[in-house]
């Protein structure tokens, strides 16, 4: 059981996670904040569910989680000047944050995969997944979908990367409330840096990258691309060089060629 008195306790954030919800079980995380709009109307609420009955990633690819033993949780944002410009920082934003609260709690290293994963030893630890609300061209909700695996050991079903959790990496029980606050003040830290400063949250994204310089493969639906992995752009977007033409990838799964 989630102790919602600890988590409290490590909180030290201004606005991200002092509006806490706590669910045994939603559809989706992500879901419930967008539509729920009467119930869900601070910036910075966070709702985290022990059960997804829909839980998802990227591409509606389901996203299971065993009760009581990981981290699936949504922070919505309403604040338009996070996501007036360059909304895929964020993204970014949101995957450092888990990664640097595992580094300090943990001493673990963490890498990150374009577009939104976390991994461990190559082996896939946090998936992030932003959605949003828009009325025309002007975005009114944004959530940050985050899941965590932290003290699940099993994982079935086929999956692109290899999971694994905390307890795997680190063979003992981890406190979910002390990493779940780890991560909101980092994140309450690092989205103001995302504005004022987002080359740092580019450049800290880079530096835990190990694919950039490497020859990979992209696949978009039916669709293959092959090349190095040369940057990514202003914008958070790959840049894949092929036969010494460049060109900027908006979405995909990327593998080592």
């Amino acid at each position: 059981m989630f102790d919602i008195e600890k988590f409290d306790i490590k909180l030290g954030t201004d606005q991200i996670g002092r509006n806490f919800i706590y669910a045994e079980e939603v559809t989706s995380t992500n879901e419930v904040i967008l539509n729920e709009r009467k119930l869900y109307q601070e910036h910075g609420t966070v709702l985290l569910a022990e059960n997804q009955t829909a839980g998802k990633g990227r591409l509606n690819r389901p996203w299971y989680s065993v009760d009581e033993m990981n981290l699936t949780f949504s922070i919505l944002i309403l604040d338009a000047k996070y996501f007036r410009k360059k909304i895929n920082i964020l993204n970014f934003t949101a995957a450092i944050a888990v990664a640097m609260s595992i580094e300090n709690l943990f001493q673990l290293k963490t890498e990150l995969k374009w577009p939104n994963d976390v991994l461990i030893s190559n082996k896939k630890i946090a998936g992030v997944l932003l959605e949003s609300v828009s009325s025309g061209n002007k975005i009114e909700r944004l959530v940050v979908g985050i899941g965590l695996n932290v003290n699940q050991i099993t994982f079935q079903g086929k999956f692109n990367v290899d999971p694994t959790s905390l307890k795997r990496e680190l063979r003992q029980n981890i406190e979910r409330e002390k990493l779940l606050a780890e991560i909101l003040n980092n994140f309450e830290e690092l989205i103001e840096t995302s504005v004022s400063k987002p080359k740092f949250i580019l450049d800290e994204w880079r530096s835990r990258c190990s694919l950039i310089g490497e020859r990979i493969t992209i696949a978009e639906n039916d669709k293959t691309r092959h090349g190095i992995f040369e940057d990514i752009d202003d914008e958070g977007f790959l840049i894949l060089k092929s036969n010494d033409a460049l060109e900027t990838i908006h979405f995909g799964d990327v593998s080592i060629l």
